[in-house]
């Protein structure tokens, strides 16, 4: 049996890595036949859209079609065979569950942002002055390189009421404290979760803060200091202002990370003792109450949530691309 697993995996992958060039390649020669047959005057007009044409069906197919049709059944029952309007809305803003999801996703925002973006900017403009930036800048960004979800494991353990087992309880006995259970206790837990974002992302946005850093001219830096500005001064009046535009887009792109967590939430605490959040409140209607309709409806009141900072973000790196 292993053997017909494995012969079928190897089948599958020398279908793909043929496959792929062949279908690339008929796809090719489909486009210009197409072309040689349309009037020349038309052929400069239609062969952008010819080449867009299998990035918009897979748009379409697995992106736009998806949104709407979940945006229709938030307005139906669990079966989906009932229309029911704005039920399922009424039930999302007025249950005490989805109302802890939302003052915890609302934390999440806050202190996730606030906490990435001002660590990550303070350890851009110190590493900027140091010998080894570059390792300093590594080992800060290292936490990037593992998923969500190993980050919690990881500091589950860390978090761990067992001595032997947490690291945080390790310290506290050590130091003639009592173990404390981090992730079950509220309100610190919803905070000890989040310190896992903090430690994930803060090396993202550092590397990001620090390339903004490098964009500002030494010379105009240097002015300053000449003219008697300290340090505070040249930061707060000639750093900050022009590394504005950057933080911003860091603070939009955090602020969608916290909207959406679910990772950290389900694997440390599956959002038991107050840490639910939105998306961790969808999977339960969705695949343990059977709710179709109010899953639905979350998922667009997160999609809602989460759009106006993706245009944000967008319109922000369209102006960087226009400056430049």
């Amino acid at each position: 049996m292993l053997e017909d697993l494995l012969g079928n995996r190897l089948f599958s992958a020398a279908l793909v890595v043929a496959g792929v060039p062949v279908v690339l390649v008929g796809y090719i020669l489909l486009v210009e036949a197409i072309l040689r047959r349309v009037p020349r005057r038309w052929a400069p007009r239609t062969r952008p859209w010819l080449w867009l044409a299998p990035a918009l069906v897979f748009l379409g197919v697995f992106l736009v079609y998806p949104a709407i049709s979940t945006i229709l059944r938030s307005f139906y029952n669990r079966r989906n065979d009932e229309f029911i309007g704005l039920e399922n809305y009424t039930w999302f803003f007025n249950a005490p569950d989805t109302l802890i999801a939302l003052r915890n996703n609302a934390l999440w925002v806050v202190f996730l942002t606030g906490l990435v973006v001002g660590i990550g900017l303070l350890v851009a403009i110190l590493v900027d002055r140091v010998r080894y930036e570059g390792v300093v800048k590594s080992v800060v960004f290292l936490p990037m390189a593992i998923s969500w979800v190993a980050a919690g494991v990881i500091w589950r353990l860390m978090y761990d009421f067992n001595p032997n087992i947490g690291t945080l309880n390790s310290v506290a006995t050590a130091a003639g404290g009592d173990p404390i259970a981090w992730i079950s206790t509220e309100p610190i837990n919803n905070f000890m979760l989040i310190i896992v974002g903090v430690w994930m992302l803060t090396g993202f946005a550092m590397v990001i803060l620090s390339a903004g850093l490098k964009g500002i001219s030494a010379e105009l830096l240097e002015a300053a200091r000449v003219d008697g500005a300290n340090e505070v001064q040249v930061f707060r009046q000639i750093v900050l202002p022009l590394l504005a535009p950057t933080i911003a887009v860091v603070a939009t792109t955090i602020v969608i990370y916290a909207l959406k967590t679910f990772d950290v939430v389900y694997v440390m605490t599956s959002g038991e003792f107050g840490t639910e959040v939105i998306a961790n409140r969808m999977i339960r209607e969705l695949f343990i109450s059977g709710q179709q309709g109010r899953a639905a409806a979350i998922a667009v009141v997160l999609f809602i949530a989460i759009v106006p900072m993706m245009i944000l973000n967008v319109r922000r790196f369209r102006q960087q691309e226009a400056i430049r």
